[in-house]
C-alpha cells in the first residue's frame, strides 16, 4: 500500500511512477508538485480550513479537488498528518488504460480535435480531465473510492535502470516561487511545460 503520512516532497517524488485508477482510466505519473501546508505561502491551505478547502486538511490520502482559473479541476492528493494540509499536486501523466474513454473526455475523438496521446495528461488541468475529476470528487479516500499502484521502477539513484527524477521551481506561482518542489521523470513526453507566473516575487522563498 503507498503510503501518504510522508513528509509531502517525499511523498511527491515517491508518485512518480505510480498509477492512480479512477473513473475508468488509469493514469501513470510523470511529474507532481508538493505544497506544504499552511507554512507554505504558495499552498491553498495558507488561509485555513475553509468549505472548499475542507478535504486538503482530512487524513493522508484524501483526494482534494479544485477549480483552476473557473475551467479546469486539478487533483492532489493529502499527505502528511491529519489535518496538516500539506499535498501533492497531480501535475501530468500517462494514460496507460481507460485511453478512448480519456480520449472521449479530452475532446480528441472529435473532427480535427485528433492529439497524441501523450497529451492526454499533460499538465493537471488536462489530467483531471482525463480522469473525469468533479468537486464531488473532494474528499475521496485512497484504497476506498481511488486506488494508487506503487511504481513498479526503481528510481533511486543506485538503480541503473531508474529515471531520472529532475526538478525545479513550481509553475505559476507568485509565492515561494523559488522553491524547487515540482518533479517530474526526464524525458517523459507527457511533462508539461514550466511557465513562471507574471507575478513571481523576485527571491521568494
Amino acid at each position: 500500500m503507498f503510503r501518504f503520512d510522508r513528509p509531502v516532497c517525499a511523498v511527491a517524488q515517491s508518485l512518480l511512477g505510480a498509477t492512480i485508477r479512477l473513473g475508468g482510466v488509469a493514469i501513470r505519473l510523470t511529474e507532481t508538485e508538493a505544497y506544504a501546508g499552511q507554512a507554505d505561502p504558495a499552498a491553498h491551505a495558507v488561509r485555513g480550513r475553509r468549505p472548499a478547502t475542507a478535504a486538503l486538511f482530512g487524513p493522508p490520502g484524501t483526494l482534494y479537488c479544485y477549480l483552476s482559473y473557473g475551467i479546469h479541476i486539478c487533483g492532489n492528493l493529502v499527505c502528511e498528518a491529519d489535518g496538516s494540509g500539506s499535498a501533492v499536486l497531480l501535475r501530468a501523466g500517462d494514460v496507460i488504460e481507460g485511453v478512448e474513454v480519456a480520449r472521449r473526455r479530452r475532446g480528441f475523438d472529435q473532427p480535427g480535435r485528433a492529439r497524441p496521446d501523450a497529451w492526454l495528461a499533460k499538465g493537471p488541468g488536462c489530467l483531471g480531465q482525463a480522469l473525469g475529476l468533479t468537486l464531488e470528487h473532494s474528499g475521496w479516500r485512497a484504497g476506498q473510492d481511488y486506488t494508487i499502484d506503487p511504481p513498479t521502477q526503481d528510481h533511486s539513484p543506485n538503480s541503473p535502470a531508474a529515471s531520472v527524477i529532475a526538478c525545479g521551481p513550481r509553475v505559476g506561482v507568485s509565492a515561494a516561487n523559488l522553491r524547487p518542489w515540482r518533479y517530474w521523470l526526464e524525458g517523459a513526453a507527457s511533462v508539461s511545460a514550466y511557465a513562471r507566473s507574471p507575478r513571481a516575487v523576485p527571491g521568494a522563498w
